[in-house]
C-alpha cells in the first residue's frame, strides 16, 4: 500500500486516551488503522475524528481484545491489508474489580492489559519491519509500583478472585508486565528499524473506576477541578509515536508532561526477568497455538 501518510495502528480508541491520540495523530496527517468492538462506537468514533480532520483515512478492525483468538486474527487482517506499518500503539487496557475469566481461560485484565498487545505486536511484526523506521509504543502505568509479588509463569494463567480494593495490585502487576514486555522487545528486535519504548500516562480521569457506580459523578467533579486531564496522557503517546525527539531512542519508559525517562519499579528493569518474562510468555503463546 503506497502513501505517504504515516500508517498508525492504534487499540483501545472508542473512549479515552486512545480516542484522543487518535484525533491528534489525525491532525498530523496519519493514515489511521484502529481497533474496536462495537460498530456503534467505531462509528462514533469516525465522526468525532472526522469533525476535526475531514480527510482522515481511517479503517475499523472488529473484534474483542480479551481473546486472543481474537487478537490474533485482527492482526493477521491488518498484516495482510498494511503490508508496511509505521507506528503501533497498544493503548487498550481495563482495570476490572472483580476477577472475570474468558472463555479461553484467561483473567480478563491479563489479557486484555497484557497477553493481547504481546500477541498484537508478534503477528504485525512483518509489517513493521517493512516500515524501516517503526515505532511500538505501550501504555504502561506508575500503577506498576502496586503490583505485589510477580511470580512467573503463574500470574499469566492466574484466575483467582479478588475484591476492589485487591484489583489494584492486579492491575499494576499487568502494567508491570508492560514495561518489562518493552524493555525485552527493544533488545530481541534491535536492529529491524523498531522502536519500542512505554510510558505513563498520568492519572486520568476517563480510565478512573469505569466500573464504579459514582464513576461518571467523580469524572465530572475531578474534570471541574482540571485533576487528571486525559489530554496530557494522550499527548506523551503522540509524542512517542511520531516526534524526532524520540525518534533514536528505544527500550526507554518515560512520563507524562515532561516526557522525561523514568526507572522503573524492579523487576522492571531487570534483564534477567524481562527475559524470563518473554520465554515463558512465548511458551504459553505456543502452547495455546497462537504463535507460526
Amino acid at each position: 500500500m503506497k502513501t505517504t501518510q504515516p500508517i498508525i495502528v492504534i487499540t483501545g480508541v472508542t473512549s479515552g486516551l486512545g480516542q484522543l491520540a487518535a484525533m491528534e495523530l489525525a491532525k498530523r496527517g496519519a493514515h489511521l488503522v484502529l481497533t474496536a468492538r462495537s460498530q456503534e462506537r467505531a462509528d462514533a468514533t469516525r465522526i468525532k475524528i472526522r469533525e476535526i480532520a475531514p480527510s482522515t483515512k481511517i479503517r475499523f478492525f472488529f473484534g474483542d481484545l480479551s481473546l486472543l483468538s481474537d487478537v490474533k486474527r485482527i492482526g493477521r487482517e491488518i498484516a495482510a491489508a498494511y503490508p508496511r506499518i509505521d507506528v503501533l500503539l497498544n493503548n487498550a487496557g481495563l482495570h476490572a474489580f472483580e476477577q472475570r475469566v474468558t472463555s479461553e481461560g484467561f483473567a480478563e485484565m491479563m489479557a486484555v492489559n497484557y497477553l493481547a498487545p504481546w500477541l498484537l505486536t508478534h503477528t504485525l511484526h512483518t509489517s513493521l519491519v517493512q516500515s524501516g523506521h517503526a515505532r511500538v509504543v505501550n501504555v504502561a502505568s506508575e500503577a506498576s509500583r502496586n503490583h505485589g509479588k510477580l511470580m512467573l509463569p503463574d500470574d499469566l494463567t492466574d484466575t483467582g478472585p479478588f475484591t476492589a480494593r485487591g484489583s489494584s495490585a492486579i492491575y499494576g502487576k499487568t502494567k508491570l508486565l508492560n514495561i518489562m514486555f518493552t524493555g525485552e522487545l527493544a533488545r530481541q528486535w534491535d536492529g529491524t528499524g523498531i522502536l519500542v519504548n512505554a510510558l505513563n500516562p498520568g492519572f486520568n480521569v476517563t480510565g478512573l473506576g469505569r466500573e464504579l457506580w459514582f464513576a461518571s459523578v467523580l469524572e465530572r467533579i475531578l474534570t471541574f477541578l482540571h485533576i487528571g486531564d486525559p489530554r496530557r496522557g494522550a499527548d506523551i503517546m503522540t509524542r512517542l509515536a511520531v516526534e524526532p525527539s524520540f525518534g533514536e531512542v528505544t527500550g526507554g519508559y518515560f512520563n507524562v508532561g515532561s516526557g522525561a525517562s523514568i526507572t522503573p519499579v524492579y523487576p522492571g528493569g531487570d534483564a534477567g526477568m524481562q527475559n524470563k518474562l518473554w520465554r515463558v510468555t512465548t511458551q504459553l503463546m505456543e502452547q495455546r497455538g497462537l504463535l507460526e
